[in-house]
């Protein structure tokens, strides 16, 4: 007679029952890691239960980071500077070496009211007014006011009590423009405006500079009245002349309008296709803007 033991009767009750065999690695109460009946769990956390992380306050303070650099990452290559090789990661190699030449020393950074070109027009920020877009060229930079002007020997500047000047080139990104631009610091707004109009009657007294910090001729008579006339203002204790001359640097009068091309009889040019007097004008306009708009409050 063959005896069954408990454990084979146990088995048996199991499959009868519609329950599977245990397999290797279960508890002898029935899969491994469960708890029986509805009692309560007595032995802790369960083995092959994993246990969630609790969120730490440096864990915490470690994502906010993460997500504060991502965010930023984004909007810097949102806005990205013109000539960079990856829009928004600096300038290239290539524009660094390209730095415009600057002559003379500049200000002291420790007077608000200095005229440091930085402070101003840094040089990997192009100008932006309106449509009109230009870029940095070279600057010149002193305290001798006589030294932006075309003719010294003629100086309406004298005994203005100028302190100091800069100037400035730009170039039209999206119109063969070439813009000079002298910024002219004075003790007062009654010495500034005395010497903006000194300067409105002596037309081109003001030396128009080129991209290489070079001074460019003087335009033939007449040629101020043609398009590139000089813009000067007054703002509070500085005053700003610019004009504007064609790609080259030559002056108005003298640009060329196509040898041999016999004078266009239809109708003005349009907005996208404006003359040249209308560019050096757009140019001249929103410079003598940028160049002013700083010392409104001061």
């Amino acid at each position: 007679m063959i005896h069954a033991t408990p454990a084979v009767l146990r088995i048996c009750a199991m499959t009868t029952q519609g329950e599977r065999t245990p397999t290797p690695g279960e508890g002898q109460e029935g899969q491994a890691g469960q708890r029986t009946g509805g009692g309560a769990d007595t032995g802790g956390t369960a083995p092959g239960r994993r246990r969630g992380r609790r969120l730490t306050g440096r864990r915490a303070a470690g994502w906010i980071v993460m997500v504060g650099v991502v965010a930023a990452g984004g909007w810097i290559i949102t806005r990205p500077t013109p000539g960079d090789y990856i829009p928004g990661l600096g300038p290239s190699t290539k524009d660094s070496a390209k730095t415009p030449p600057v002559v003379g020393s500049a200000p002291p950074r420790t007077d608000p009211e200095s005229l440091n070109v930085d402070n101003f027009f840094p040089a990997q920020r192009p100008v932006e007014v309106g449509a009109f877009k230009a870029r940095r060229n070279g600057v010149r930079q002193g305290e001798n006011c006589a030294e932006v002007l075309q003719d010294r020997t003629q100086d309406p500047l004298k005994d203005a009590g100028c302190q100091a000047y800069l100037t400035v080139s730009f170039t039209g990104q999206d119109r063969p423009v070439l813009s000079s631009v002298t910024l002219l610091r004075f003790p007062d707004q009654a010495s500034a405006a005395k010497a903006a109009d000194a300067l409105r009657a002596k037309p081109g007294s003001v030396a128009f500079m080129l991209a290489d910090t070079s001074i460019a001729p003087a335009q033939p008579a007449g040629a101020a009245k043609t398009g590139g006339e000089a813009r000067v203002e007054a703002v509070g204790h500085y005053v700003t002349v610019a004009s504007s001359r064609t790609g080259d640097g030559r002056p108005a009068a003298t640009a060329p309008t196509g040898a041999g091309t016999p004078a266009a009889t239809g109708p003005a040019p349009t907005a996208t296709a404006p003359t040249t007097e209308q560019m050096l004008d757009e140019a001249t306009r929103a410079l003598s803007y940028a160049a002013g708009s700083p010392f409104v409050w001061m």
